[in-house]
């Protein structure tokens, strides 16, 4: 039967760990994290300039500044942890499909079959263990996390190795009873009322209790006993849980003073973005929405969401969409602490040309239109698309979304031998002077000269319409909104001049006047 491999990544002093990955300026100083308030706030965590001055777990902080006046010290950052324990979990996915979120900076994973990918020159199991090993603390350190790796056939002898030494631990398969034997009874983490009736049996190791017989274990401790006594001896039924994956990646920060102007604010999101961006490149994955949370002084959210046109993951284009959607509306209070969370897509791979310029980049793309929002509102900027009506110069804007390149690449159409038209459509329309004739259809045309002289000279060379008519089609009728005050009874003509012109013209058949508003090319 083969042997199942059970992976276990650990984070010591994990509460601390996160905070230095999200301020990584206090490493190496002397820095206490602590939980509670007032009179019963408690050291959890210390660096190691702080442990050496004597400040340990479980001193309250008037103790610890007893010993060391000058500690720093941050209280527990629940956002904080939470990005840092997903951040590790994600590196463990990116690993083995089947992976197990266990606590604060611990889990496991189903290693069964990554051997022969990192196996090189035919190296045998444990030395591809120890290269698996060495790529999950690897991974973890570019994150800012100082993990570290045990490999075993049980959960508890993998942690137990992780728990060892800063390099990946590898407990040989078959041994793990071996390797648990002389350690002491609580780290089995049994239940007090076990723990107490070994002690009167004199049992104090692990490796003194695997050697009773489990038949008595069970008869006398029940099931509880039972499952002790397995993983005394290197057996671990439990399976291993794949966590669901969140919905979203998520970074923020507590912030240690409220913070009033952009600058500084952007300063500290510039650091959050950069590991949220690393984050979703380590899985492959882009942010098609940023979503984040501010929270106000003294109490109070702000909550926004920011849609991107593709999917990205450069952090420069993340901040500047944050700093322009703060200058058009600002959060009128004091920020204390802030949250982002970018909903994940696959990114857009930009279309290259052989000899064309390049494809508009999806990036560019998102702060040009960032940019133009706050110059000109979210209402006023987007693509034109046409209105079901009867009139051609309706017209809406829909949000700008532009579709992804095509997957498989489309034969041309052949076009027929006589082409296509394409009306460009005049912007306002040009007041026209028409003669007809008795069954009044258009003889000859010309553009106002008070139309004419208002436009420059090459827009004039453009637009100026003038001559005979040689071909007249129409007319279409165009009746719309008769019951409202901007009720539209048309008349429109495609005609055609001496000069080879074709336009569009139209006459409003309750003022009579005759307007051109579009050539046809």
């Amino acid at each position: 039967m083969k042997d199942h491999r059970v992976g276990c990544v650990l984070v010591p002093l994990f509460p601390l760990a996160a905070r230095l990955r999200s301020e990584p300026d206090l490493k190496g100083e002397a820095l206490a994290i602590f939980e509670g308030n007032g009179n019963v706030a408690r050291i959890v965590a210390a660096t190691l300039r702080a442990r050496k001055a004597g400040v340990q777990r479980g001193m309250t902080l008037a103790q610890a500044r007893g010993l060391l006046p000058r500690l720093g010290v941050r209280p527990r950052d629940a956002c904080c942890e939470r990005a840092a324990q997903e951040s590790l979990l994600e590196v463990a996915e990116s690993l083995s499909p089947r992976v197990e979120d266990a606590g604060e900076g611990l889990l496991y994973l189903d290693l069964d079959g990554l051997e022969r990918r990192f196996s090189v020159n035919g190296g045998g199991r444990e030395s591809a263990e120890h290269r698996i090993g060495g790529a999950l603390i690897a991974a973890a350190e570019t994150l800012a996390l100082p993990a570290r790796v045990g490999i075993a056939g049980s959960k508890l002898a993998a942690r137990v190795a992780a728990e060892g030494s800063d390099g990946p631990t590898v407990v040989p398969p078959g041994n793990e009873a071996d390797y648990l034997a002389p350690l002491p009874l609580s780290r089995l983490a049994p239940e007090a009322e076990v723990v107490e009736a070994l002690h009167r049996w004199g049992i104090r190791s692990i490796g003194d209790f695997a050697r009773l017989p489990a038949n008595e274990v069970a008869s006398r401790l029940g099931n509880d006993g039972q499952q002790l006594h397995e993983r005394a001896r290197g057996l671990d039924r439990r399976p291993i849980i794949p966590r669901h994956p969140p919905p979203s990646f998520q970074e923020g920060l507590e912030l240690d003073w409220p913070l009033v102007a952009l600058e500084p604010f952007l300063f500290v999101a510039r650091a959050a973005l950069d590991r949220l961006c690393r984050r979703l490149e380590a899985t492959g994955l882009g942010c098609a929405r940023l979503d984040f949370a501010l929270r106000l002084e003294p109490s109070g959210y702000d909550e926004r969401s920011i849609a991107l046109p593709a999917p990205t993951r450069e952090e420069k284009t993340l901040l500047t969409l944050v700093k322009l959607d703060l200058e058009r509306r600002p959060p009128g209070a004091p920020v204390s602490g802030f949250t982002f969370a970018a909903h994940p897509d696959r990114p857009r791979e930009a279309q290259l040309t052989l000899f064309g310029p390049n494809a508009l980049s999806p990036d560019q793309l998102a702060t040009t239109l960032a940019r133009l929002f706050a110059l000109l509102g979210i209402d006023g900027v987007g693509s034109p698309r046409t209105v079901d009506c009867h009139r051609p110069e309706r017209c809406t804007l829909a949000a700008y979304a532009p579709p992804p390149p095509p997957e498989v690449r489309s034969s041309p159409t052949a076009r027929n031998g006589g082409g296509l038209l394409a009306v460009r459509v005049l912007r306002p329309p040009v007041a026209l002077e028409v003669l007809v004739d008795d069954r009044q259809q258009p003889v000859s045309l010309s553009a106002e000269p008070a139309a004419v002289s208002r436009e420059s000279s090459e827009k004039r060379s453009r637009t100026a319409i003038a001559g005979r008519v040689e071909v007249a089609s129409g007319p279409w009728r165009v009746e719309e909104g008769w019951w409202t005050e901007d009720a539209v009874d048309r008349d429109y003509w495609d005609v055609e001049l001496g000069d080879g012109g074709v336009y569009r013209i139209y006459r409003d058949r309750s003022s009579e006047a005759w307007w051109a508003d579009g050539i046809y090319d």
